[in-house]
């Protein structure tokens, strides 16, 4: 019975998804017409429009804390722990203002909703188990975040599907420091209440995002990044038990 419940919930996302992607049209012209600003701002309205109407959708109820910890300039990594399916939508609210493109994995590029939409925001596609493949997507993303375009990387890797947070994987911040772009941390706590944690869609989903100052990576010796992904990490964690 528990999966059964999670049809309407996977049926609203589906909707919302086809919603969005209707809109797509708009982006890739101002995209193709070289209008960089144009395309991030239409990025931005449309995947903010998006998470609201989701969210209302799912009954989720979403607090947001340190928004003036945001950035004005673009070309960001953002780094986040991985609770749950529902942590893109979060923080699509939670960054209203920002084109945010996220990793993903490369099996959803052949889904047709999820591929095209993914790409359109600038997001990109990482090859497990292709070496090749996978610094390849590396330097794409670096060339995407010098370009002035923000990204979204969750370092443990997958969801943790509760409250306590993996350790970050080696090489997960990568692409901040080959671009040098500055880092903002977040902390999200409770999206793993919408579906993980029963196995099944639960309404009323009480979520949390903190939003942690920036830190900057340009100019770090190895030995400054090395400590500056510690504190990062360090950051995220201890936010999660507050």
């Amino acid at each position: 019975m528990g999966k059964l419940q999670n049809i309407p919930a996977i049926f609203k996302i589906y909707k919302s998804i086809r919603t969005f992607n209707s809109r797509i049209k708009p982006i890739q012209e101002a995209a193709k017409a070289g209008n960089t600003n144009l395309e991030k701002e239409l990025i931005a309205l449309y995947t903010y429009q998006w998470a609201e109407d989701t969210i209302e959708k799912l009954c989720m109820h979403v607090e947001v804390f340190g928004r003036e910890n945001i950035p004005e300039k673009d070309g960001l990594v953002f780094i986040s722990n991985h609770q749950g399916y529902g942590d893109i939508i979060v923080l699509f609210k939670a960054l209203q203002g920002k084109q945010l493109g996220f990793i993903a994995k490369d099996t959803l590029a052949k889904l047709p909703l999820f591929g095209k939409w993914i790409t359109t925001i600038h997001g990109l596609f990482l090859h497990r188990g292709n070496a090749k493949e996978a610094l390849k997507s590396l330097s794409q993303g670096a060339k995407q975040i010098k370009d002035g375009y923000n990204l979204v990387i969750f370092p443990e890797g997958t969801r943790s599907k509760g409250p306590e947070m993996a350790d970050f994987k080696p090489g997960s911040f990568k692409l901040a420091t080959m671009a040098k772009a500055a880092i903002v941390p977040i902390t999200i706590n409770g999206t793993y209440h919408l579906l993980e944690e029963k196995g099944y869609y639960q309404k009323d989903a009480h979520v949390t995002v903190t939003i942690h100052p920036a830190v900057e990576t340009d100019g770090l010796s190895r030995k400054e990044i090395s400590n500056t992904i510690k504190n990062i990490e360090d950051t995220i964690r201890v936010a999660i038990k507050k």
